[in-house]
Parts: C-alpha cells; structure tokens; sequence
C-alpha cells in the first residue's frame, strides 16, 4: 500500500517513533547481552553502597521480615556464579524447553502440510469479520494450558491472519494480546489461580490464621474479564493495529499466494483422518484422568490443584503430541510423509529453524538469572511496596493505585509468582487491616500484571515473539512489538482497571466463596 501523500497522524508518528527508537537498539541478542553487562557493574555499585530494601518475604511456609541487600556479581563469588551457572542459566531458561518440545510437534504439523490445510479450511468456513475476536479469546483460554499459548498459538495467530489475506504481524499481535495481555483472564479455573492463592493464604496468617484463601475467589471477575478483554483486543487490532501495519511497513505475504484459499479434495481427506486420530488421542487423556488413582493426578488427587499435577506438568508433550499424531496421519494420506524417515526428517527440519532463538535463549537466560542473584529486582520492588503501603486512601483509589504499581513492577520481574510472593505479605495483610479480603488484593495485583506482559523484554517470553516476528519481518526487534503492542497495553490498564472499579461501586462479588470486604459481610 502506497503512503504518498497521505498526512501521518501524530498517533501513528508517536508509535512509528518508538519503533524506530527501539529498532536502534542493537541486535536482540547483543542488547541483552549488553544488559546483562550493565547488571554485572550496576550490581557492584549498588553493593559498593550498600542499596538494601526491607519487607516481609514468604521464606517457606513462613512469613519474615527480611533485609534484602545488593548482591554484587563484580566479586570472588559472584564471578564463580557467572561462569558456573551460566551453562544451568541457559538449560533451565523457563521457555527453552517449552519451546523446543513444542516444535518438535508444531514443526512435523507445519512441515506435513497439516496446519496449512487446516487454515485453508478454516478460511473457508470462518467469517472473515470474526476471525479477530476467535484468534484473541483463544489467546485468552490458552491459558488454561500455563504458558503454552505463547509457543504455539501466537505463531498460529500469524499463519491464520496470512491465510486470509491479512498483516500477518496483526494476526501476531491479536494472539500476544490474549495469550500474555489477558493472561490472568479466563473462563476456566487454570494453575495460575491455585498458584497465586497459596501464596495469598500463607500472607492472609499474618492477621488470621484461620482464614481460607478460595482458589476460585476471583472466578466471576475474572470470566466478566475474559469478554472485555476479547472485545479491546478485538477493536485495537482491526482498528489501530493493523491499519498501522498496513499503512508503514510490512507486506501482506498472503497476497502472493492465492492457493493458501484452495483446498484439495485429498487434503479433505487427510483433515479428517487428522481429526480421528486427534479425538482419539483427546479421548484417550480424558479416560486416562477420569480415575482417582490416575497417573495424571497430584498427591491430592486433584488434576488443577497444588502441587501441579503430571497433567499440567505435561502439558506441552500433550500438545506437542496432539500436533505430531494428527500430522503424520494427514502426511501420509497426502503423501508429504511416506515413511518414518521423513518424520524424522520433518523433526530435524523444525529444529534447524530455531538457530536465532536458541543464540538469543542463551544470553536472555543470563541477564533474567543475573537480574534474579543481584536481588536487584527484589529491592525495587520492596522499596515502591513500602512506599505504597504508607498511603492511606480509601477502597478504590487504593485499588487503582495498586493495579498502576502491579503495573510498573512488571516492567522490571516477568515472573507472576515471583512478585507476588514478594507484594503478598505487605499488602495483603494490610488490605485485610483496612477490612478488605485478601482476594480483592490479589485480584487488583493480577490486573496490573497481566497489562504489561506485553511490552517488557523482562517478560519470559519476549524474546521468543521477536523470534517469531522476524519471520514476516526481518528487521523486526524490540521496538517493533512494544511498539506495536503498547496500544494494547495501554488499553487493557485503563478499561480493565475501570472494570474494576465499577464492579467495586456495585459491589459485586469478585468470586465463588469470598467477598470484596474482610471479614465477609
């Protein structure tokens, strides 16, 4: 699409600025390697000084409170973590493995043909209209599966949009919205919830140790959630997003290959055989986690409880199963995998793509694992949680307020858990002394953390979008998705903290079994 004479609008020159700012950032992988240099020596710095933060930290089953100090990496023990950990950095860099598995089926789905069939498919009997709010609400279930949307579905989010003759990145940036943006959303109970609850009960004893944290205290909120989401993700990628793509940069590679519509009648058949063996192998887990002795349960006997069950551990070969079996059964009716040694072949050729992302995997590892051992993150977080918790407003400025400093947190530790094991015992037991439950806290702290997911290279899986980016974009970096996902960012705090806010003057209930107030009234 040409440009010329076409006036830019100052919102577009504002994000097209940031774009162009972030994209002069050196290369992915130099800039986090940059970044883990500069915590090397901001660590001595602040360790030199003595930088330390105190709070109330969870330190097992226990709350205590805890002076956190600078841990600088310029030193005889910090020198022997950089090179001794640096190999465990990268093997136990959370998506690493994700990743890979996942592809491992992915890729034989994708090299078979299967995943192209099924977008042609799916184009056919898809609105095109509806194609948006589908690929954004299943970002936002996705999560059910823990962080598995991010490998799979997102680079999916980019195929389907390409299938229909659309800005591929838009596809992209629709499914990161759900996947990451709503990503405490949900209609379904996922292992976030139990996660966070524990971690709320173990605070809530500090003022009561009697009281039950409900695993589903946030449930109705958060379902309300799950539409409002779908609905902004789905206005911001139609109406702001992709418009913007298209109007300064990227092509639409669909255009150049009309047969992405056709569908042959020999691929009819191998999608059909592909779905047979794809319900037989849903029904065959669903049979496996019907008993209660079942190899898929936790110690409980609970498949969604804590500890995390075999089920929820194992998601990701689950799914990367439920790729691969459908796909070599759609490959070898269709004949793009005749025997084993081209399914094996299909496997080498998936991993052989991931050359980038394992270079930037390894030096992304060091720089959140460097940021983690300085306790950098750590004190900079303690020190805005006490400069909150000395505020005294009433229910819903505070909330506001805390959503906003969930927020800025996030742009500096990825982890939901992490920060929550830290915020927990300051504002929980607070919130409970000003007569409000420990599941409204927790349901503010998750609001704000989910918002910015999708703009902060502190984020997990960052790195792995702008991988996945530069495949329809090859100068595609850092700046390029804040830029393009900061619309939503923005969008997602301002509404969804309105939602809660009108909620809070009804006074509606946030879930099942709890209340907005301590004690329930």
């Amino acid at each position: 699409m040409s440009n010329k004479g076409k006036k830019i609008s100052l919102y577009n020159r504002w994000l097209n600025g940031i774009e162009v700012v972030g994209n002069k950032l050196p290369h992915p992988i130099a800039l986090f390697a940059v970044l883990a240099l500069a915590i090397v020596i901001l660590s001595a710095i602040c360790a030199a000084f003595g930088v330390s933060a105190t709070g109330e930290l969870v330190s097992g089953d226990e709350l205590k409170v805890t002076t956190v100090t600078a841990v600088s990496l310029l030193t005889k023990d910090g020198l022997a973590y950089i090179f001794s950990n640096a190999v465990s950095n990268f093997t136990t860099y959370a998506p690493l493995g994700m990743v890979l598995v996942a592809m491992l089926g992915v890729g034989v789905a994708e090299q078979s043909g299967l995943i192209n069939a099924l977008l042609k498919r799916t184009v056919q009997v898809t609105p095109k209209s509806l194609i948006t709010p589908v690929v954004v609400f299943l970002g936002i279930m996705s999560n059910i599966a823990s962080d598995a949307g991010y490998v799979i579905l997102i680079p999916l989010g980019a195929m389907v949009f390409r299938a229909y003759g659309r800005h591929p990145m838009a596809g992209l940036a629709a499914a990161f919205c759900g996947v990451s943006g709503g990503f405490s959303a949900n209609l379904l109970v996922g292992t976030l919830d139990p996660l966070l609850a524990g971690i709320s009960q173990t605070a809530s004893s500090i003022i009561d140790p009697n009281y039950h944290v409900a695993v589903m205290g946030n449930y109705y909120f958060l379902c309300a959630s799950t539409v409002l989401i779908t609905i902004l993700g789905t206005i911001i990628t139609d109406k702001l997003v992709e418009p913007r793509l298209e109007a300064f940069g990227g092509e639409v590679l669909a255009e150049e290959d009309q047969s992405l519509t056709a569908i042959t009648d020999l691929e009819k058949k191998g999608l059909r055989r592909a779905g047979i063996v794809a319900l037989i192998f849903i029904a065959i887990v669903v049979a496996a986690c019907i008993p209660a002795n079942s190899f898929f349960r936790n110690s409980e006997g609970s498949l969604l409880g804590r500890p995390a069950s075999p089920l929820i551990e194992g998601i990701v070969v689950l799914i990367a199963l439920l790729f691969f079996l459908p796909a070599v059964a759609f490959g070898k009716t269709v004949g793009t995998l005749k025997d084993h040694r081209e399914v094996c072949n299909a496997m080498a050729k998936s991993m052989a793509t991931m050359g980038s992302f394992l270079a930037l995997a390894f030096v992304s590892a060091q720089f959140i694992n460097y940021f983690n051992y300085t306790k950098l993150g750590t004190i900079l977080a303690l020190s805005g949680a006490n400069l909150l918790k000395q505020a005294n407003v009433g229910l819903i400025p505070l909330m506001v307020i805390f959503v906003l400093f969930s927020a800025f947190m996030n742009l500096f530790m990825g982890s939901a858990s992490a920060k929550w094991n830290i915020l927990a015992p300051v504002f929980v037991p607070m919130f409970m002394l000003l007569g409000y439950s420990p599941e409204l806290c927790q349901l503010a702290y998750r609001i704000g953390d989910s918002c910015t997911n999708i703009i902060t290279p502190m984020m997990t899986y960052f790195a792995v979008i702008v991988v996945f980016a530069q495949r329809y974009d090859k100068k595609a970096g850092i700046g390029t998705i804040t830029a393009t996902m900061l619309p939503y960012s923005i969008c997602f705090l301002v509404f969804w903290t309105l939602l809660l806010v009108i909620w809070l003057a009804l006074g509606l209930p946030i879930g099942i079994g709890t209340s907005i107030f301590y004690p329930a009234v």
